[in-house]
């Protein structure tokens, strides 16, 4: 079936802009361009390389652009004039920005330095692109990187037609800052099958347990994930009998990090790298962890209610309302008599993360009321075929407002 289009004849144009996402976000887009190409429309997605390797097989357009994640002001200038003139050429009808630094890059190229002022407009020649932004992340720790997050933030609520916000808090900072058009956006976790009895006996082999309990962790190994409380909280069950085997699943910069603090615990965790097997891990994991000091809406956390798996998580961001208003930290049940689907503890809290995961290995019936609850809770999350249903609509409504 033919997309939509700005003018009624062509195909509608669109043209995503991330920058370094390696994870969740990268995914995200590779199935949004998948599905927008799939529904007629002319799909270009534009970089950096290693976030552009998940459209390697995908047949859509992909143009390197190095967005990196800190500011580098030589090679800012340098991504800025080659965006600026791949959209004088590629003339899409709507630029969809993933990320605030990816959507300042997708501003200042439309709009020029006009995206720098309070209710400043963008030059007229001819019909500009619609931008559309995607709110993914929260300010990332340390005074200077508040500041820079905040200038992001504001050229995105002033420039961009549309702020989509992948949980209420970042929402309600948007919406503060009086951006034109703000909307959640739940970003969805693919649909993995069941893994197959090979596949499990292979996770079984490659963590080792031996018949211990498997305490699992999924995320990018970095400080925001706050995988550091995870190591010092199993650092705590050392003279548990049996005694857990913490599993960490991911790559990024803290790697080296956090072996080494493990060492030094003398904690019993694994880190496996970058795995393709997460649902055949959770299949042998008996509490699964997301220690995060901030989340909008972890994939691990879907993937994990989906496959009914008791969950010990930081009450943080949007990670409440994923799991549907938890309150694990004076009962099981919350006021509305339904049961909670994960316990929910404080960031930065090995202690209180320690103790929710040996309360979950040390009572059955919590494990198996909470997974039950989770696999519940689980259905009524969006799919991905939903979501690009509403990003088709979204561009469809922003292109016909600019034409």
């Amino acid at each position: 079936m033919a997309g939509p289009s700005a003018a009624g004849s062509a195909p509608l144009r669109v043209a995503f802009v991330l920058g370094l996402a390696t994870g969740g976000v990268a995914r995200h887009v590779a199935g949004l361009a998948a599905g927008c190409r799939a529904a007629g429309l002319m799909v270009s997605v534009l970089g950096p390389t290693p976030a552009l390797a998940f459209l390697a097989d995908a047949g859509i357009e992909t143009i390197p652009l190095r967005i990196s994640e800190r500011p580098r002001p030589v090679t800012d200038l340098a991504t800025l004039a080659r965006l600026r003139a791949w959209l004088a050429t590629g003339r899409p009808d709507v630029v969809h920005a993933h990320g605030l630094r990816a959507g300042a890059f997708a501003a200042l190229a439309i709009g020029g330095l006009a995206a720098l002022v309070p209710g400043g407009r963008a030059p007229s020649r001819g019909r500009l692109p619609a931008l559309a932004v995607t709110a993914h992340n929260a300010p990332p720790a340390g005074r200077a990187g508040h500041v820079i997050y905040g200038v992001l933030e504001r050229i995105c609520a002033r420039r961009a037609d549309l702020v989509l916000c992948a949980s209420a808090d970042l929402a309600d900072r948007m919406r503060r800052l009086r951006a034109a058009e703000v909307e959640q956006f739940d970003v969805p976790a693919p649909e993995a099958g069941q893994p197959s009895p090979a596949e499990v006996a292979t996770a079984q082999r490659d963590v080792g347990a031996g018949g211990r309990p498997v305490v699992l962790a999924v995320g990018r190994l970095a400080q925001q994930k706050g995988l550091d409380v995870l190591i010092e909280a199993a650092g705590r069950w050392e003279h548990r009998d049996p005694r857990p085997r913490t599993v960490i699943v991911g790559d990024g910069p803290l790697a080296a990090a956090l072996r080494a603090q493990a060492s030094r615990a003398h904690a019993d965790v694994l880190l496996l790298g970058e795995r393709d097997d997460v649902p055949a891990l959770l299949a042998i994991a008996d509490v699964v962890v997301v220690p995060s000091r901030w989340e909008a809406r972890a994939l691990i956390l879907q993937e994990a209610m989906r496959s009914g798996k008791p969950i010990v998580a930081t009450g943080v961001g949007g990670t409440p309302d994923l799991v549907s208003g938890a309150c694990a930290r004076t009962s099981h049940e919350d006021s509305a008599g339904h049961e909670d689907s994960a316990l929910l503890v404080p960031p930065d809290d090995p202690g209180a993360l320690a103790a929710a995961v040996t309360a979950v290995l040390d009572d059955p019936h919590l494990a198996a009321r909470l997974g039950l609850a989770a696999r519940t809770a689980s259905a009524a999350f969006r799919t991905e075929t939903a979501a690009i249903d509403a990003a088709l609509s979204a561009y469809a409504r922003l292109a016909a407002s600019r034409s």
